[in-house]
């Protein structure tokens, strides 16, 4: 009878488990739990919110080759987190994503697809076949956007690029760039006895920004900021009237995005010059002049001392007399990403840049601002005074007197809640004379009243910034070779200046909401005890290898003494006769050592093996033995409680 119970009950709980799971597929499918270190399935509030927020449906089409796929262990497991993040999108937006999986195979008409939509296709074999993984993105206006391949070396900003996608389609005009600089950025006014091919050009900076961005020239005297600029690019600003000042500053109260190049010694600039005193120029201060919103922001940027490092200074060329020398310019450095903050979208993956002169970004004031550092100098770097700078200046002397202080900022993210530099309200226009009548200024006060609305005195919500301390960094010379190749200009790039930028447009041209997207870590988790186990048998190999080349170069070296020997012609035959031994010595120690190599290798895949099946047993067979003992110790224990409570016959 015991064992009829028994057997209907395990029926019962089988039965039960596979209701149970039923159930939950139908009901439970959108319930996800992440129990991931980095929390890779879960979605940052910005990402939710631009998925939610669709107002027209669109189509994502991802292309991978599957069966590819499998057979790329380097790859393969990122091809199944992009994918499962592709479903997870789709189950955030609801009807608005339509996901596409399609496996391109070759001569197929997906492939031909693929490449339609610009997929990029990596050969695997000698026979040409490609394997795709890229995504095409297209909205209901036929806007389309891609990822032409998913590269796991971008594999924490998946997240990011994936929404960066939808956000564009989801806003498909091009953003607009307002460039206000005093530097000729964008080519100087053409004089009328300038031959047209002597006339100034863009810099290749601005050439790069037109291929992403609607680059608009904005005036440096302006008293408004046009509603429809997205992002203002403020370079080496230079005596800008309070109204200009006043105009930027009210932009980013109301939301407006900036990025703003300063620097305490423009190497570009060319101040004003004096016919009757020609050195004036040289000797007048190239500093940027913004410490009225700087203020307001919380920052300061000394005007008078450019940062200098040992380590990533550049070599350049002087002359002394009749001579050219080559000295090492701590001013002008070349940085890598150990002076970066990797954990920026703008700043990661980003290789090196090129700065001159730049300057030192530091807090000041009691202003609730947070500033990121997103380009640092190296720890050993000094704040060197511009006066030492310059035509007259002694470069060796830069190294000379050279004393590290540590550590600076060169370029900074700035966040949060800021106040009006302006809190008396708009500065008076000081064209404005009484000689005009009272007429004519209350004309010109509604006017104006009415081109910038109400004066705000801070932000409606937190601003996003960008300061970078130096404006060389945008000069071709910095960054580019320029060659002219049938009159088209072709930009060969030294220096990533012109992505760090791109990157900082693109990231402030977005919403909050995908300027918040975190980056993540890796999604590949590496077994730590199985790479120590082949370092530890690697290092020992390489022993074994080094010990064995040692002893051939040493045996090698006794041949060549007895051939040398033997050319002189003593005891030939003997000389030979030892020889040979030593020839067959070394070869018998050679397969001793070998064999030994092998035993080291051999030893590596069994402990490899051997961890592996314990990985195997825990993760697949230790837990059902755990609960199965657990389900027979219940079994036995009720077994046993049953017989103490049956009454006793008598």
């Amino acid at each position: 009878m015991n064992k009829i119970l028994t057997t209907s009950g395990l029926l019962m709980a089988i039965a039960l488990l596979l209701a149970v799971n039923i159930i939950s597929e139908q009901t439970l499918k959108t319930v996800r739990i992440d129990l991931t270190e980095d929390q890779l399935y879960t979605f940052s509030e910005g990402t939710k919110n631009i998925l939610k927020n669709l107002e027209e449906p669109m189509t994502l089409r991802f292309f991978l080759s599957q069966k590819l796929a499998t057979g790329l262990p380097g790859i393969s497991s990122y091809t199944i987190r992009v994918r499962e993040l592709l479903e997870e999108f789709q189950r955030t937006a609801g009807d608005k994503i339509k996901l596409l999986i399609i496996d391109p195979e070759p001569f197929s008409e997906a492939e031909d697809e693929a490449e339609s939509y610009g997929m990029q296709g990596v050969p695997v074999d000698n026979n040409n076949t490609m394997f795709y993984f890229g995504l095409a993105g297209t909205s209901s206006t036929d806007d389309e956007e891609t990822i032409p391949f998913f590269t796991p070396n971008r594999a924490e900003f998946l997240e990011y690029d994936l929404t960066k996608l939808v956000y564009q389609l989801a806003n498909p005009k091009q953003k607009v760039v307002g460039l206000m600089s005093t530097l000729p950025l964008q080519g100087d006014a053409v004089s009328p006895f300038m031959q047209q091919q002597d006339a100034a050009k863009d810099w290749m900076i601005v050439d790069q920004l037109r291929q992403s961005f609607e680059i608009r020239k904005i005036e440096t005297d302006v008293e408004t900021i046009p509603d429809e600029v997205d992002v203002l690019m403020v370079v080496h600003p230079k005596d800008f009237s309070d109204g200009t000042l006043y105009a930027i500053d009210q932009f980013v109260l109301k939301g407006g995005r900036v990025i703003a190049f300063v620097d305490p010694y423009s190497e570009v600039y060319q101040p004003p010059s004096d016919p009757k005193n020609p050195f004036a120029a040289m000797q007048a201060p190239r500093n940027s002049e913004f410490s009225k919103l700087f203020d307001a922001w919380g920052i300061e940027v000394a005007s008078d001392k450019a940062v200098g490092n040992l380590r990533t200074a550049q070599k350049v060329q002087v002359r002394k007399g009749n001579q050219t020398m080559v000295v090492t310019y701590p001013v002008w450095m070349d940085l890598d990403d150990e002076q970066y903050f990797t954990d920026d979208i703008i700043t990661s993956k980003l290789g090196n840049i090129v700065l001159a002169t730049p300057g030192a970004i530091v807090e000041k004031g009691d202003i609730e601002t947070e500033i990121t550092p997103l380009i640092k100098s190296g720890n050993k770097s000094m704040q060197i005074e511009t006066t030492k700078l310059g035509a007259f200046s002694e470069p060796e002397d830069l190294v000379r007197n050279f004393k590290p202080e540590g550590q600076f900022t060169l370029a900074a993210r700035i966040t949060g809640k800021v106040k009006t530099a302006f809190p008396d309200g708009k500065p008076k226009d000081e064209d404005e004379g009484e000689d005009e009548g009272e007429e004519k200024k209350d004309s010109s006060k509604d006017s104006s009243e009415e081109e910038t609305g109400k004066h705000l005195t801070e932000s409606t919500e937190s601003v996003n910034l960008i300061v970078v301390a130096d404006t060389d960094i945008l000069e071709d010379k910095f960054w580019v070779r320029v060659q002219n190749i049938f009159g088209q200009r072709l930009a060969i790039p030294h220096a990533a200046n012109a992505t760090f930028v791109s990157n900082a447009l693109d990231n402030l041209s977005g919403s909050n909401d995908l300027i918040s997207v975190r980056n993540r870590g890796n999604f590949a988790r590496p077994f730590t005890r199985v790479e120590e186990i082949q370092q530890d048998a690697e290092q020992q190999f390489r022993e074994k290898e080094k010990e064995l080349r040692a002893r051939l170069q040493e045996t090698d070296q006794k041949i060549r003494e007895m051939q040398k020997q033997k050319q002189e012609g003593n005891d030939m035959q003997m000389l030979s006769f030892k020889q040979q031994q030593e020839i067959d010595r070394f070869r018998q120690e050679k397969i001793k050592i070998r064999k030994e190599l092998r035993n080291v290798q051999h030893e590596l895949q069994k402990n490899i093996e051997r961890l592996e099946t314990q990985m195997k047993f825990i993760n697949i067979g230790l837990m059902p033995l755990l609960i199965g003992f657990l389900g027979i110790t219940l079994s036995f224990t009720n077994r046993r409680r049953r017989k103490k409570l049956q009454p006793v016959k008598g």
